[in-house]
Formats: structure tokens, C-alpha cells, sequence
């Protein structure tokens, strides 16, 4: 059987599957950088741009979630997941290989920010991500167009 990555944009039901995604994805490392959300913190996060959130689905199954926001100057990765069960299994690779193919079409440059302790910054970086600056907690990373290869 063929592995198949599709997306679906993020409805109202999702919200307690994208509640325990961003618990079971991101608690470890805001905690490794000093930073103690609620679960009231945590939902508020989950909810802030919800319009912007596609499911990520394998196989029809629902892995992870991206939240990407046009801007005229970029395109910005709000939020991007991989359940725990399936990271380390290329798909994170796919995910952000079709990012980086929608801002070559859209013709603009793909911009994120990362905490410094997330090893999410490796894959960025592998994929052509360069850091642009950094703070107290995060990097900002960007993708520029002209660079692909």
C-alpha cells in the first residue's frame, strides 16, 4: 500500500487532537527553555490563527498540523507538528518539501521561528532554512527562494 500525505483544513472537532499534539510536541522543549504554559496557554496557542490550520494526514490518519500564513513579503510557518509516533520517519522532510514548493510558487520566501532548544532547527536547516537572528528563546529562520538548488 502506497503512503499517501494529504492535507484538510482544520475544523472545530480538531481541537482536542491539536490540543494533545501541541502538549505531547512542544511541553518538553518551552519547559527546557524556562517556559511553563497552562493548559488554559497551551489552548489559547491552538486557537490563535485557527483559520490558517491544515491537518496533516497520512494515509487518511491525522499526524501532525501546519499553520502557514501569506504575507506579501513571506510565507510564514505559524506551526508545524509531527506526532512523536511518526517523526524521525521522513515526514516532516515531505511536509516541509511542500512548503518550501508553494513558496517557490508564490514566489516569496518561507520565514519560521524556532526555540533554541528544539532539534526541529536540524531539519530546517538540512532543508536550506539559514537563521536570520535570535532572541532570548527562538530563532528566526528563512528560506529564500533564490537559494534552491
Amino acid at each position: 500500500m502506497a503512503v499517501m500525505l494529504s492535507y484538510r483544513k482544520a475544523i472545530f472537532d480538531d481541537l482536542s487532537f491539536l490540543f494533545i499534539l501541541r502538549k505531547l510536541t512542544m511541553v518538553k522543549h518551552l519547559e527546557k527553555a524556562g517556559l511553563y504554559l497552562t493548559d488554559q496557554q497551551h489552548s489559547v496557542k491552538v486557537k490563535e490563527f485557527f483559520n490558517d490550520t491544515q491537518i496533516i494526514l497520512l494515509n487518511n490518519k491525522a499526524i501532525g498540523a501546519l499553520k502557514l500564513a501569506i504575507f506579501s513579503s513571506s510565507l510564514h510557518i505559524r506551526q508545524f507538528q509531527i506526532s512523536p509516533k511518526m517523526q524521525g520517519n521522513g515526514v516532516g522532510s515531505r511536509v516541509l518539501e511542500d512548503v518550501i514548493n508553494r513558496g517557490l510558487k508564490l514566489k516569496l520566501p518561507i520565514t519560521l521561528n524556532v526555540l533554541l532548544v528544539n532539534p526541529a532547527k536540524d531539519l530546517y536547516l538540512r532543508h536550506g532554512f539559514v537563521i536570520t537572528s535570535e532572541n532570548e528563546f527562538e530563532y528566526q529562520m528563512c528560506y529564500s527562494i533564490n537559494n534552491r538548488v
